[in-house]
């Protein structure tokens, strides 16, 4: 089942004056402009951390309606947001927190029952589980 999914970053000049493009392989972002005052500040352009909360939310998302599936309920909708908490922790720029917001129709299910399976859900996704994956790297200097 192993697939693999790409994604690549272009970045030319300094932090700060530099400029950036993210295309994926799907071609949903093909050479979609990032900066450091769209990351850090108020400027436009997406960010690493924007798509962690679009991917956080979509998995969620997708992986709840499987869980309400396994246990005999089918939602009618799932509506999932998150919010990616960028801080510094020892003068570095860190995620410390990643939030989800959830609202569903599902027929049939108790709230009990339905918060149980949405916890569960939460740590089980695979995006979840990515923030604890091993990072494997490999270089080129040109």
């Amino acid at each position: 089942m192993a697939k693999n999914r790409k994604a690549a970053a272009l970045w030319t000049g300094g932090l700060k004056d530099g400029k950036g493009t993210l295309s994926t392989e799907s071609n949903v972002l093909k050479n979609t402009m990032y900066n450091f005052s769209g990351r850090f500040e108020a400027g436009t352009g997406t960010n690493p951390e924007e798509l962690i909360a679009a991917a956080q939310a979509g998995c969620y998302a997708m992986a709840l309606s499987a869980d309400l599936g396994d246990a005999g309920f089918k939602p009618s909708i799932i509506s999932a947001s998150a919010s990616v908490t960028l801080d510094e922790v020892g003068g570095r720029p860190t995620i410390t927190a990643i939030h989800v917001d959830v609202r569903a129709n599902v027929p049939g299910i108790t709230r009990e029952t339905f918060n149980k399976i949405a916890e569960a859900t939460k740590s089980g996704c695979p995006v979840s589980r990515v923030l604890n994956a091993p990072i494997t790297l490999s270089t080129t200097l040109e």
